[in-house]
């Protein structure tokens, strides 16, 4: 199918977004455990039917993992152009490293206040 003058296969797209998300999981403990720790608390709110909950710990979610596949991105993007030290190169990975520390806090502040929440403990 063509749309624009370029080809369009949403099951390629998909496949390949799916791919690199494995990918992330796969190769990052880090990514893999807020995903699933993620996935535990959006199952839990879905339960008990909290749309906004949910809709928050996605967003939270959402956020924080494109920081995490955005700095990977580029982390092994510098190492390719540059093997070896240099001081430009460690600037571009400590401003990808604070995006995903930011998103991060968000991402489990959101989750806090959410667990507290839906244990009954506050509202």
């Amino acid at each position: 199918m063509k749309t624009g003058g370029q080809d369009f296969y949403p099951v390629r797209k998909l496949r390949t977004i799916l791919s690199g998300l494995s990918l992330a999981v796969v190769s990052d403990v880090s990514v893999a455990y807020k995903v699933v720790l993620s996935i535990l608390v959006l199952g839990v709110s879905f339960v008990f039917r909290r749309w906004i909950d949910f809709s928050v710990i996605l967003l939270a979610t959402g956020m924080m993992l494109v920081a995490e596949l955005l700095n990977s991105a580029i982390e092994d993007l510098c190492d390719f152009v540059q093997d070896q030290q240099d001081p430009r190169i460690g600037v571009i990975k400590d401003i990808g490293s604070a995006a995903v520390g930011t998103s991060i806090l968000v991402w489990a502040v959101v989750l806090v206040i959410e667990v507290v929440h839906l244990l009954g403990l506050i509202w």
